[in-house]
C-alpha cells in the first residue's frame, strides 16, 4: 500500500473540514507512514526484475524497444517525493570531462523555462503549479511540498541580456507580468507569443525591446490545468513560419475522468500564426512538453511524460519524432500497442492497433520534459546532433530517477546509441531522498553552450565545453 497520502483526493474529501482538522489529520498520516516508507524503500532496492538477462530494477534508461519492459503491477505504485534543500555555496551540478559548468543565473522564482532571441537575449518563464485555500495549506506540510514549489506563482518572464556578449548578462528585465502560468515562447513576425495554461498570447514586439509592447492578445483558447504539471503548454514554428505548434498535456493520468475531459488534450495542436486552423497534428501523447526540429532531418520531435501508477518500470518516458496524424497510445495502450489493463472496459482496440511504438524510453518516472537538440559546433563532435532531455525527476517510484539532463546520439537524423548521462549531481543524498534541484527545460544558445532551467534550485546552469 503507497503510504504517502494523496494530495487531491485527500482534498477533495477534507475540502468542507476546518483547516485545523486538515492540519491535524495530515500530521497523523504522516508520521504513520514515515516507518512504512522506509521498509517499502528497503525493500524495492534488494528486488529486481529481468526480462531476457536483462536488469530493470532502478535502470534510467530502458534500452529501447516495448521487449524489455516488465508487466503491469510487477512492483507496487509507490509514492516517493524527493525533498529539495537548495544549493550550498560553490556546489553545481556535473558534466563529464571536458566541460564546465558555472551558475548563469540565481534568485529567480522558479524558472522552468528558457527561449533565446535572434539577437541573444535569454527569456526566463517562471511559472508553477498553483494552489489557493486548504489545499495550498496542506501541500506545504505534504511531502509533495517539499519536492516543488507549490501554491502561488510568479506567472512572469524575465529578460537576461547580455549586452557585450562575453556569455555574462548585464541586465535583469521583468519582460512580462500578470501572465497565468507561461512556459512556451516563440519571437515570429515582429510579435512575442506566449503559451499560458489556458491560451496562445500574442504581444507586439520589436527585437530588443525589454518589455512587452501593449495589452496582449489571446489568439488561441486551450484547456487549462491538468494532472500534476499537466498545465504546462509548449510551442514552436515549423521553419517556414507558416505555423505554430501546440502541446497541451492530458488532464488526468489515464482518462479516469473520462474522455469528454480529453477534449483537445493530450495532443500537438498545428494553428497559423493568427490562431486560426487548428487541427490535431499528433495524439496520444499523455503529456508532450518539450518541442523540438532535429538538425538533419528537419522532423518534429517532443519529449513526452508517460502515465503513473503501474510499477517501478512503467511506462518509461519517451522522445520521439512525431509523425503527422500519428497516435500514440494514451489512455489505451502504452509504447506502442500494449494496453493499459485499466482501460479493460473499453479498450478502444482499433485505435490501439494504430498505436505508434515511440523512438528511445528514457526511463520510467522520470518526468523528462525538456528537449534540445545540439546543433552548434563548440561541443565535441560525439554531441553534435544529439539530444539533450531535461528529466525533473520521479515521485512515483520508489528509488529516486531522473534528475538530470540525459544525452541522445543521433547520427544523420536518427539516434545511434543508448541514452547516457550528461549533467548529474542534483541528487544530493539518495537514501535521505534529498535533492539540489530538479532541471527542466533546455536549450542550446548561438554560442554553444547548453543552458539549463533548475526550477526547484531556483537558478540557470551553463554547461559549456573548455577550450
Amino acid at each position: 500500500m503507497a503510504c504517502y497520502w494523496d494530495i487531491e483526493a485527500f482534498y477533495h474529501y477534507s475540502i468542507h473540514m476546518k483547516v485545523y482538522f486538515l492540519l491535524f489529520i495530515t500530521a497523523l498520516s504522516t508520521a504513520a507512514c514515515v516507518n512504512n516508507s522506509a521498509t517499502t524503500q528497503n525493500s524495492s532496492k534488494d528486488s529486481s526484475l529481468t526480462d531476457s538477462g536483462r536488469s530493470l530494477a532502478g535502470a534510467d534508461t530502458l534500452p529501447g524497444g516495448p521487449d524489455t519492459l516488465p508487466p503491469p503491477f510487477a512492483t507496487e505504485s509507490v509514492k516517493h517525493y524527493s525533498k529539495v534543500i537548495g544549493w550550498p555555496a560553490g556546489k553545481t551540478p556535473v558534466a563529464p570531462a571536458g566541460f564546465t559548468v558555472s551558475k548563469f543565473a540565481d534568485g529567480l522564482d522558479n524558472p522552468r523555462w528558457l527561449y533565446e532571441a535572434p539577437n541573444g537575449d535569454i527569456f526566463v518563464a517562471e511559472a508553477n503549479t498553483e494552489l489557493k485555500g486548504i489545499k495550498k495549506i496542506g501541500a506545504k506540510i505534504s511531502p509533495a511540498g517539499k519536492s516543488q514549489k507549490l501554491g502561488s506563482s510568479a506567472n512572469s518572464i524575465i529578460l537576461l541580456r547580455d549586452a557585450d556578449k562575453d556569455g555574462i548578462f548585464e541586465k535583469k528585465y521583468v519582460f512580462a507580468d500578470n501572465l497565468d502560468r507561461p512556459l512556451g515562447m516563440l519571437i515570429q513576425n515582429n510579435h512575442f507569443y506566449v503559451a499560458n495554461t489556458d491560451g496562445l498570447e500574442q504581444f507586439d514586439y520589436t527585437l530588443g525591446d525589454s518589455m512587452v509592447k501593449g495589452p496582449a492578445k489571446q489568439i488561441l483558447s486551450l484547456p487549462s490545468g491538468g494532472y500534476n504539471n499537466h498545465w504546462t503548454r509548449n510551442i514552436v514554428a515549423s521553419k517556414n513560419g507558416d505555423k505554430i505548434y501546440v502541446s497541451v498535456g492530458s488532464g488526468s493520468n489515464v482518462a479516469e475522468h473520462g474522455m469528454e475531459n480529453e477534449k483537445r488534450r493530450a495532443n500537438i495542436l498545428e494553428i497559423n500564426p493568427d490562431g486560426s486552423g487548428e487541427k490535431i497534428f499528433a495524439s496520444g501523447l499523455r503529456n508532450p512538453v518539450g518541442m523540438s526540429w532535429e538538425p538533419v532531418s528537419g522532423k518534429l520531435w517532443v519529449a513526452v511524460n508517460e502515465r503513473d501508477e503501474l510499477g517501478d518500470e512503467l511506462v518509461p518516458d519517451y522522445i520521439t519524432s512525431v509523425k503527422e496524424g500519428g497516435f500514440y497510445g494514451w489512455p489505451y495502450s502504452y509504447f506502442g500497442q500494449h494496453p493499459d489493463p485499466r482501460l479493460k472496459d473499453n479498450p478502444n482496440t482499433q485505435l490501439v492497433n494504430k498505436a505508434i511504438v515511440p523512438d528511445v524510453a528514457v526511463g520510467a518516472h522520470t518526468a523528462s520534459l525538456g528537449l534540445a537538440f545540439y546543433d552548434r559546433q563548440a561541443f565535441p563532435a560525439a554531441y553534435r546532433q544529439g539530444a539533450f532531455v531535461g528529466q525533473h525527476g520521479s515521485w512515483n517510484k520508489s528509488v529516486l530517477a531522473g534528475y538530470k539532463i540525459m544525452f541522445v546520439p543521433f547520427v544523420n537524423g536518427g539516434p545511434s546509441g543508448k541514452p547516457r548521462d550528461f549533467l548529474t549531481g542534483f541528487i544530493a543524498d539518495m537514501a535521505k531522498d534529498e535533492v539540489y534541484g530538479r532541471p527542466v527545460g533546455v536549450i542550446v544558445t548561438k554560442d554553444g553552450a547548453l543552458l539549463v532551467a533548475d526550477d526547484a534550485g531556483n537558478a540557470i546552469w551553463k554547461v559549456s565545453a573548455q577550450k
